[in-house]
């Protein structure tokens, strides 16, 4: 078993002969790269919820509070774009599938191990381009994250740079997809059939290909944005006969698989931390397994829902708005799932577990609350008020983030070999779970009285409300420095972690702790599925 007395990425895993910064960013090993991508993604993460905890200060009371209109319009573009382009689309693929995938089907590293860090090249290029976007050329785009035309044709603002930003950090995306299609095919153990992969690949898997078959839309769509800045093509712009509608169409044709893209790695998590925290199969394995694929498939045909109230025929409407509900059905399957694996289980409390239960309420309701948004007759009235927004959030950062956190204590204390301490852990979890609803449940009430979103200022019935949304947003921002300071501190510096302390039963928790460079000193031979737990719960 190799050294718990150093943290891992000290000299694990090093395959490049080189020392300092050069052999991590020339490092072809996934487990690196793998922590490349959550390094990156992570602190951009951080740099997203400062920009909106910056909006909701600003939206505590009416009128200016420390910012002007111009400022808040580039403020909120840049907190969608960090979170959505930087952050949730390519995290769980790029940091955790990375970390565990490979593992978890017996390989010893993905298909194209120098296509992966060209990925991870790739995906901080565009990084940087964004970035470079906020401090050059008219300053930073002011569109919003969907940079929508006509405006962000016209817009002095630096919209061109920031656009190609995203789409280069899109081709990150589509070589991570190839990826992991192709090493999930390829380089299953013996034995790993496919009614034994964990469910947390059969997510990635399903999410892959959304990410090839859905990202090259996008691509072109900002392609030909920049096209109508740059040489005035009046593709999208009505002045020269142009369709902006046809602008949305293409935009949410990706963006709305996106949502899968940020939300089936998630499900993926959570389906592989339930089992080991009630200490008892899945149920439902192959329900859960289809169901993947099924909200990747239905999830490409709803795009137009977004575009209720764009002046579409009424049989589009109708026709999305079906599609709409048909793609809650695999999503309640998870859910009733999970929920009829925790029956009679032997439940453990612990972060992780916490973490995943949170998931599971905060999707349910922001999967509820989409239904309204699904129903044309009510979309209606809600369509482009902070319901819209609370609801988003309860699915990306109630369903995503939380995952993502449940993963970051689950998984993370085995690549580092050291563990946090569960108490500050707790306190964390509770203070950002009751932040997080006073925030986001009190916007979206907003939104049912009528306030607007995407509106510097407001009128003064909506007072109140916004105040009490502003300090739920202390309260979760409280909770998530508790969390990581306990996170990074004990990774570094905590207890070791050895062995199978979760009592996981797939392969990552049959091999060393950390993991050795080629992650088995033996090829493995899979003998029974990845949830089948004896009656002390160890696998």
């Amino acid at each position: 078993m190799t050294d718990n007395k150093q943290p891992a990425g000290s000299s694990f895993w090093n395959d490049t002969g080189k020392t300092g910064i050069t052999s991590w960013i020339f490092s072809t090993d996934h487990k690196r790269i793998g922590l490349l991508y959550f390094y990156s993604t992570f602190g951009f993460f951080l740099v997203g919820v400062l920009l909106g905890l910056l909006l909701r200060i600003e939206l505590m009371a009416p009128g200016r509070t420390i910012m002007g209109a111009q400022t808040y319009n580039a403020l909120f573009t840049v907190h969608g774009v960090v979170m959505i382009f930087l952050f949730i689309i390519p995290g769980f693929q790029g940091s955790f599938g990375n970390l565990v995938m490979p593992i978890q089907i017996g390989a010893r590293d993905v298909s194209f191990p120098r296509l992966n860090l060209f990925s991870w090249w790739l995906y901080m290029g565009g990084a940087a381009i964004i970035l470079t976007s906020l401090f050059t050329g008219g300053g930073p785009p002011d569109t919003g994250w969907t940079f929508y035309v006509p405006f962000s044709a016209r817009t002095g603002t630096n919209v061109s740079l920031a656009v190609l930003g995203v789409f280069v950090v899109g081709f990150s995306s589509i070589l991570t997809g190839l990826n992991f299609v192709t090493t999930i095919h390829r380089l299953r153990a013996e034995g790993m059939t496919w009614g034994r992969l964990p469910l947390f690949v059969w997510s990635l898997y399903a999410t892959a290909w959304v990410q090839i078959l859905a990202t090259p839309i996008l691509a072109i769509t900002l392609v030909l944005v920049m096209a109508e800045r740059l040489l005035g093509t009046g593709l999208f712009d009505p002045s020269k006969g142009g369709d902006p509608l046809m602008y949305q169409h293409l935009f949410w044709i990706y963006s709305h698989p996106a949502v899968y893209i940020m939300i089936l790695p998630a499900m993926g998590v959570i389906s592989d931390v339930i089992p080991v925290f009630s200490r008892k199969p899945i149920f439902g394995y192959k329900f859960i397994a289809f169901s993947s694929l099924a909200i990747a498939a239905f999830g490409s045909l709803v795009w137009g829902h977004h575009m209720f109230v764009s002046g579409m025929s009424d049989t589009a409407i109708l026709v999305f708005s079906f599609l709409t509900f048909i793609v809650a059905i695999p999503s309640a399957i998870k859910v009733f799932n999970w929920v009829s694996t925790l029956y009679k289980g032997s439940i453990s409390l612990e972060a992780p577990m916490l973490f995943a239960l949170s998931f599971i309420l905060l999707f349910s309701i922001g999967g509820l609350s989409g239904l309204i948004l699904g129903a044309a007759a009510t979309d209606v009235h809600v369509h482009d008020t902070h319901f819209v927004v609370g609801h988003f959030h309860y699915v990306i950062f109630g369903g995503s983030g939380f995952a993502f956190f449940a993963a970051m204590h689950y998984w993370l204390p085995k690549f580092y070999g050291r563990r946090y301490a569960e108490k500050p852990a707790l306190i964390a979890w509770a203070l950002m779970f009751t932040g997080f609803n006073i925030m986001y449940f009190t916007m979206q009430v907003l939104g049912m009285k009528g306030m607007p979103r995407r509106y510097y200022d407001y009128l003064p019935e909506f007072a109140n409300l916004n105040l009490l949304a502003t300090v739920g947003s202390w309260i979760l921002a409280a909770g998530m420095v508790i969390m990581l300071v306990n996170l990074f501190r004990g990774l570094w510096w905590g207890v070791p972690f050895e062995g199978n302390p979760w009592g996981g039963a797939t392969l990552e928790w049959s091999i060393p702790t950390p993991p050795p460079t080629e992650n088995f000193v033996e090829e493995p031979t899979v003998t029974h599925g990845p949830y089948d737990f004896k009656g002390t719960g160890k696998p």
